[in-house]
Order: C-alpha cells, then sequence, then structure tokens
C-alpha cells in the first residue's frame, strides 16, 4: 500500500499512542482524518498535520456508521481507539462491560466492515489494528481487556483471508509495554526490574511497516515479552505461573487501581 496521497483514518487520535500513528502516517505523506473525543486535543494536532480533525464517541452503537460517512472514501483505516478493561469482572457493571466491547471490539468490526466494502470495489486499501501481546496471552485481572484483544487477534486473521482476494491488506499490531504514553504510563504503573518497553515512536513504525509490506501480525516488545506472548498462546497455565512468580499480580493490581476512573 502506497501511503503518499493516501487518505488515512484513525481513530483514537488524542491518546500519545495515536499522536505518533498520526505523526508517522502524515510524515509519509498520508492525509490524515484524525478522530477521538478530545476535541482540545485533536484539533490541533490536525491542523498541525495539515489533516481534518472528526469528534467521534466509538462508545456510541451509531458513532462508527457516521463516522465512515464523514471522513469519505479512505485508502487505510488504523483502529487504534480502545478502553482500559484491567480489574476483576465483579467490580465492572453491565454498562462498563457494554462500553468496552462497543471500543475495543464492536467499532473496528464495524468500521472494518464498512471501509472494507469500499476498499474491495476499488481492489486497494488497507486495515490496521492496534491491539496488544494481551490478544496472545491472558493476564490475571483482564478478563474483559483479554476478551477484546484476543477477539480482535481472530477477528483480522480471518478477515485478512476473506479481504486478501480483493486486494485489501489486514494487519494487527501487538504492543507490550509502552513507556510515555498508553494505559501503563497513564496508570502510573511501576515495573518489575528488567521488564523492557517500547515507545509510542515504536508502535507508529511498526504499523507504517505493516501497511508497507502487508505484514499479517507484528509484535512490539522486546524479545522475553514476544517469546512470553508465543508460550502463553501454547502452554496457558505454564504462563500464568511464570506471570505470578514474576510479580505481574501487583502490576494488573496497580494498573486496574490506575484505570478505575476511565472505564
Amino acid at each position: 500500500m502506497k501511503l503518499r496521497g493516501a487518505k488515512v483514518l484513525l481513530t483514537g487520535a488524542t491518546g500519545g499512542i495515536g499522536q505518533a500513528l498520526a505523526e508517522a502516517f502524515a510524515a509519509r505523506g498520508g492525509e490524515v482524518v484524525l478522530t477521538g473525543r478530545r476535541t482540545d486535543v485533536l484539533d490541533p494536532l490536525a491542523e498541525r498535520l495539515g489533516g481534518r480533525a472528526i469528534a467521534a464517541d466509538l462508545a456510541d452503537p451509531a458513532a462508527p456508521e457516521q463516522l465512515l460517512a464523514e471522513a469519505g472514501e479512505i485508502d487505510v483505516l488504523v483502529a487504534n481507539a480502545a478502553l482500559p478493561g484491567s480489574g476483576l469482572l465483579s467490580e465492572y457493571s453491565i454498562d462498563e462491560i457494554d462500553r468496552a466491547l462497543d471500543v475495543n471490539l464492536r467499532a473496528p468490526i464495524v468500521m472494518a466492515k464498512l471501509a472494507g466494502e469500499q476498499m474491495s470495489a476499488r481492489g486497494q486499501g488497507h486495515l490496521v489494528f492496534i491491539s496488544s501481546l494481551s490478544g496472545k496471552t491472558a493476564s490475571a485481572q483482564a478478563s474483559i481487556y483479554n476478551a477484546t484483544k484476543f477477539g480482535m487477534r481472530g477477528f483480522a486473521l480471518a478477515l485478512r483471508e476473506d479481504l486478501r482476494p480483493h486486494g485489501v491488506g489486514v494487519s494487527t499490531v501487538f504492543p507490550g509495554f509502552i513507556r510515555d504514553a498508553g494505559m501503563f504510563a497513564d496508570a502510573n504503573v511501576t515495573l518489575p526490574r528488567g521488564v523492557g518497553t517500547r515507545s509510542p515512536q515504536d508502535v507508529a513504525r511498526a504499523t507504517v511497516r505493516a501497511v508497507d509490506k502487508n505484514i499479517a501480525e507484528v509484535d512490539v516488545a522486546p524479545l522475553s515479552l514476544r517469546i512470553g506472548a508465543l508460550i502463553g498462546g501454547a502452554a496457558p497455565s505454564l504462563a500464568a505461573a511464570v506471570q505470578r512468580r514474576a510479580g505481574s499480580d501487583k502490576v494488573t493490581q496497580d494498573l486496574a487501581k490506575g484505570q478505575s476512573d476511565k472505564r
């Protein structure tokens, strides 16, 4: 997919990772259409990058369709918006569960359907889903978040095969612990010693590369975490035991506390 001159619709553009993504695609000559809820951040960012801002709350079931209609024909969809989903299931209200499912899973699926139909008719385009290593290995006190990210992975892999004959690429990006921005940074979580991190710019570079090369999946994490994700998929009970010994319980508890007001 050639990015110069391509119209790129990016959700969740107001967060730190979203801003890095917007800057990376604009730097490659993409015409960025940025969406999010915080217009105080969204509007100046779009103006600085020469793009366009559309305010949207993807928790509203009607928002994905309205957003695609307002954005017009797009060449690349980057589904980055997500709500935190850490904490025990018993601590969530039904409304909070619905909201997480709507933003993290339903909205990307609906937008992919609508954008994918347009792209298939033209014989080109690309859909990118910003997921998490939590979509490959489960963690305690993250059942809602894991559910949405595991679901996104299965959806994207199947959709990639469905759209391949039509010239449309599908990629999923799996960040690990991201410093300076994202849910771990926002919640002020202290990671155990030796746990490596990556930057928002690393996520952005990996996402651009996924579109350039039409790569199915890209992990953005140190080797140790990538291996852990592989073990988590192949031997989940072993991975859970290793996580407990490494002190993951405290990390997830701190994360849940830091996110309790952002559901």
